[in-house]
């Protein structure tokens, strides 16, 4: 009976942290805490969050989409791993991250906390103040993306969807949405997924990969992908390791940004 108490004790520990160590929702970027050695994705913004007043639909028509799958190469150590991003399940948040890959935001930015103990859990980076080196290590987790073209944080919705739907929920947890469907993502070992705060709409930039199995972390936070190659290269990774670089190798053309469809409209 102990036991499990200490497990569920800890269960709880970490979907706290997650949602209270994780960024602060719409200000800065999106992505768990580093210091912390019992918290979850989430993201670490401090600034006051602002909540996007135009319709949800209007929000994600100018953020990047992707529709259809993508393959991007990321660089630990001197090591590749191999992500499958899914743009069919998740074309939003799947969207924003190849756009930011593809932009550079991720080369050189730090994975700022790691948890293994008591049990694996996460590495979680994406930070894009890490890339600063003069920024300390206990300070990181607070950044977002910020948009060049607003010199805003840019943030995207809360992405799930359950396995007996055709679309995405949005700006929802499954739980508050009142969907008892699991996720057709859910947090298995090696999973690639967003960080975000205690606010459904926070994830910027921060992402996390899974070290074990977390189905208590299903419905909370949007999987859009997995490791394909490269699990032992993430296993291996230490707090305060550099991601050298991020590359989109396949399935760039599945990419549509609002920049892209105003040039488009505008030709025809």
């Amino acid at each position: 009976m102990t036991s499990l108490f200490r497990r569920w004790w800890i269960v709880g520990a970490l979907v706290a942290a997650l949602v209270l160590g994780g960024c602060v929702g719409q200000q800065e970027a999106s992505s768990p805490t580093a210091a912390d050695t019992a918290s979850a994705p989430t993201d670490t913004t401090s600034a006051e969050v602002v909540t996007p007043e135009e319709p949800a639909s209007e929000a994600i028509a100018a953020l990047p989409t992707l529709d259809g799958m993508a393959t991007v190469e990321l660089v630990v150590n001197g090591s590749p791993i191999v992500l499958e991003v899914d743009g069919v399940n998740a074309p939003v948040t799947a969207g924003n991250f190849v756009d930011l890959v593809n932009r550079g935001v991720y080369d050189g930015t730090v994975f700022h906390r790691v948890i293994r103990e008591p049990d694996p859990f996460v590495v979680q980076g994406g930070d894009p103040v890490s890339t600063d080196p003069n920024v300390p290590l206990q300070q990181l987790g607070r950044g977002s993306f910020i948009d060049p073209d607003t010199n805003q944080p840019r943030y995207i919705p809360l992405e799930i969807k359950p396995e007996d739907a055709e679309e995405p929920i949005y700006s929802q947890t499954l739980r508050t949405a009142g969907v008892t469907s699991p996720p057709l993502l859910p947090h298995t070992r090696g999973v690639l997924a967003m960080a975000r705060s205690q606010l459904p709409d926070s994830a910027s930039a921060q992402f996390y990969i899974t070290l074990a199995d977390l189905p208590f972390l299903d419905g909370d936070y949007a999987v859009f992908g997995t490791v394909q190659e490269g699990m032992d290269v993430v296993d291996s990774i230490q707090q305060g390791d550099r991601l050298e670089s991020a590359t989109v190798t396949a399935g760039l053309d599945n990419l549509s940004t609002a920049a892209a469809a105003a040039t488009s409209t505008a030709a025809q």
